[in-house]
């Protein structure tokens, strides 16, 4: 380019009438409310159409629920969530905001069919402590030191019928016999190596607030399977109740 050419001339700009300002701002304001409404109309259409799976939760839905709980499944093999040192360690928070049970932990077993287990039997298992990270799916997160037994070293010692599939764990202490809380596990997250029955935190017995005296320590899953106070424990062949999964959220909850 010539510099001593001048610029070229920019192209001459329309001024709009008061008018024309009117009538294309009407315009606009009318697709915008088709669009609204197109959308709205859909949204109803679906409603009244797309199947309900009997939780709230409409059937598309719950297969992309079951096509992440199959990668997620899929991938879980070998793999171990991160570990941290115990200096990290922090007392996480209590997102129950009912009234935590008093239980007399003396008296306190866990029922596993026939069998009637105390503490004391639970702690003849190895005992192991892990510094994992805790992960609610609001979003916040802690580091926290579990001491207890493998879920895997409970299951050599009490071990699944053929076939089974599922853990089912319960909370259900006295004063609160309609199931206070219950989680369900499919068996390989149950048997992952990281997978704790807890009877401590951070070095120190649980906590009522924490789920004295049992509770599930499991870090690849979300804090709705983390259970405490757990009173129940059985092997399953079907999948069963979840209380979150019962509200429409994910049965995997996996990280």
């Amino acid at each position: 380019m010539n510099p001593n050419q001048p610029p070229p001339s920019s192209p001459p700009t329309q001024e709009l009438t008061p008018a024309e300002l009117k009538r294309l701002s009407r315009r606009s304001f009318l697709w915008a409310g088709a669009g609204v409404a197109g959308s709205l109309s859909l949204l109803s259409l679906f409603n009244h159409k797309a199947k309900d799976d009997g939780t709230g939760i409409k059937q598309v839905f719950r297969s992309a629920h079951l096509t992440n709980e199959a990668l997620a499944q899929s991938l879980l093999s070998g793999r171990l969530a991160p570990e941290f040192p115990a200096s990290l360690a922090v007392e996480p928070r209590n997102n129950y905001h009912g009234a935590t049970p008093e239980i007399d932990q003396a008296a306190w077993r866990l029922q596993h069919g026939e069998l009637s287990l105390s503490l004391d039997d639970l702690k003849t298992l190895p005992e192991v402590s892990l510094t994992t990270e805790l992960k609610c799916v609001e979003g916040w997160s802690a580091i926290v030191t579990w001491t207890g037994c493998r879920f895997a070293d409970f299951a050599k010692k009490y071990p699944p019928l053929p076939g089974s599939k599922y853990v089912a764990l319960r909370s259900e202490p006295a004063g609160f016999e309609d199931e206070w809380y219950y989680v369900g596990l499919d068996i390989e997250s149950a048997l992952h190596p990281q997978t704790l029955l807890a009877w401590s935190m951070n070095g120190q017995p649980l906590t009522a607030e924490h789920g004295a005296p049992l509770r599930l320590a499991i870090p690849i899953k979300y804090g709705i399977k983390n259970i405490k106070l757990i009173t129940h424990l059985s092997y399953e062949t079907e999948r069963p109740r979840d209380y979150w999964a019962d509200s429409g959220y994910d049965f995997y909850a996996g990280l």
